[in-house]
C-alpha cells in the first residue's frame, strides 16, 4: 500500500508553509541583532521618549519602565499613548509612566511640553529623542512652516533638547541619545535651500534631516563638554515601525501580500531594534561615551559633510534663529 498516495495535498501544503513559518522566525530570532544582555537599574531615574505610543519609542519606554524608571511617554496622538501607556504599566507593573502631549511639527507644543515637565520634575537623567516620519508628500510643513521632515526629526528635537538641557545638567551624569540613520551618509545640507523650497525630494529630505540629527548631535556634545551630560546619535537597524507608512511600497497591496511576508524574517521588530538604544541610555560601558555615532550595538567612524564641523556650528546657528530658542 503507498501511504503516501492517502495523504491529501493539502496537508503537505500545510506542512510546508509551517515549515517555511517556523524558519522565518528562527531567522527573524536569530538574526534580529545582538540583545543588550545588561541588567542595569533605573530605579529613581526619570526618562523622556519622544514618539513613544508605537514601534522603538513604545518599546524603549517599555525596557525603561521595567527597569524601574519613572517614564514621561511625549506623544502627539494622546488616545494611541494612553493604550501603549496602558499596557507598559500593566506588564511592567510600574505606575510611574506618564502621557504628555507634545508635537514635534509645532514649536508651541514642544515649549507647553516642557513647562509642564518642569513643573512636576527638578531632574531629567534620560531622553531619547526617537520621534520621526519620512518621505512625507511634497508640501507637508509644521505648524510653523517648516519642511516635516526637518522640522520634525531635527528643529522639533533640537528645541526639545536645549529647553531641557537644565534639568539634565543637574542630573548629572545623564544621557541624550538621539535616532539617527544610516541614511545620513547620502545627505546633504542645502544651504541654499535648507527648507526645500525650491524643489523637493522626499528621499533627499529625510536624508538631510538625519544628517542634521548627527552635526547636532556632534556639535551639542563640545557644547556640554565638561558638564556630566552626554550625547550620542544612533541608527538602530532597519526596524519594522510605521515610519515608512508614506512610502509607496508600503501602501501598496501587492507589497504587503507578497514582498512585506519575504523581508519579515530579515528586518528587526521594535523590540529588538530598541535594545542598542537602552544600552546606550543606561549602560555604565558608555557612561562617558559622547559625541559619538553608533550603528545598533558598535560606534562607527563618520563619514562625509558629518565631519563638517563649521557645517554642524552653522546648521545650530540657523536652528537656534528659526526655533526662537531665545524667546
Amino acid at each position: 500500500m503507498n501511504i503516501a498516495r492517502k495523504i491529501p495535498t493539502y496537508v503537505y501544503v500545510g506542512s510546508a508553509i509551517c515549515g517555511v513559518y517556523g524558519l522565518a522566525i528562527l531567522v527573524k530570532d536569530r538574526g534580529g541583532g545582538e540583545r543588550y544582555k545588561g541588567i542595569p537599574s533605573a530605579d529613581g531615574k526619570v526618562a523622556i521618549v519622544t514618539g513613544a505610543n508605537t514601534g522603538l519609542g513604545k518599546e524603549t519606554a517599555w525596557e525603561l519602565a521595567k527597569r524601574g524608571a519613572k517614564v514621561y511617554m511625549a506623544c502627539r496622538d494622546m488616545i494611541r499613548c494612553e493604550e501603549a501607556r496602558q499596557e507598559i504599566v500593566l506588564d511592567t507593573k510600574n505606575k510611574y509612566v506618564y502621557c504628555r502631549p507634545c508635537d514635534l511639527a509645532s514649536l508651541e507644543s514642544i515649549r507647553n511640553f516642557v513647562r509642564t515637565f518642569k513643573a512636576a520634575e527638578q531632574k531629567l537623567d534620560v531622553l531619547v529623542n526617537n520621534a520621526g516620519v519620512m518621505r512625507t508628500p511634497k508640501g507637508s510643513k509644521t505648524q510653523d512652516g517648516f519642511e516635516l521632515q526637518l522640522g520634525v526629526n531635527h528643529l522639533g528635537h533640537f528645541l526639545l533638547t536645549n529647553l531641557l538641557l537644565d534639568h539634565l545638567k543637574k542630573s548629572a551624569p545623564s544621557r541624550i541619545v538621539n535616532l539617527a540613520s544610516i541614511t545620513y551618509k547620502n545627505g546633504t545640507i542645502n544651504k541654499a535651500d535648507l527648507n526645500s523650497e525650491a524643489d523637493y525630494d522626499p528621499a533627499d529630505a529625510y536624508a538631510q534631516s538625519k544628517l542634521a540629527v548627527v552635526l547636532f548631535t556632534n556639535e551639542l556634545a563640545q557644547r556640554l563638554e565638561g558638564t556630566g551630560v552626554t550625547v550620542n546619535s544612533i541608527h538602530p537597524g532597519i526596524v519594522d515601525t510605521d515610519l515608512a507608512r508614506h512610502m509607496g511600497f508600503s501602501k501598496s497591496t501587492v507589497a504587503r501580500i507578497i514582498f512585506r511576508p519575504l523581508t519579515w524574517a530579515f528586518i528587526k521588530s521594535p523590540r529588538q531594534g530598541c535594545q542598542s538604544i537602552i544600552y546606550l541610555a543606561l549602560d555604565p560601558e558608555v557612561e562617558k561615551v559622547t559625541g559619538k555615532y553608533f550603528n545598533s550595538f558598535k560606534e562607527e567612524e563618520l563619514s562625509g559633510d558629518a565631519l563638517d564641523l563649521n557645517l554642524a556650528k552653522w546648521l545650530w546657528k540657523v536652528s537656534e534663529k528659526w526655533t526662537r530658542l531665545s524667546a
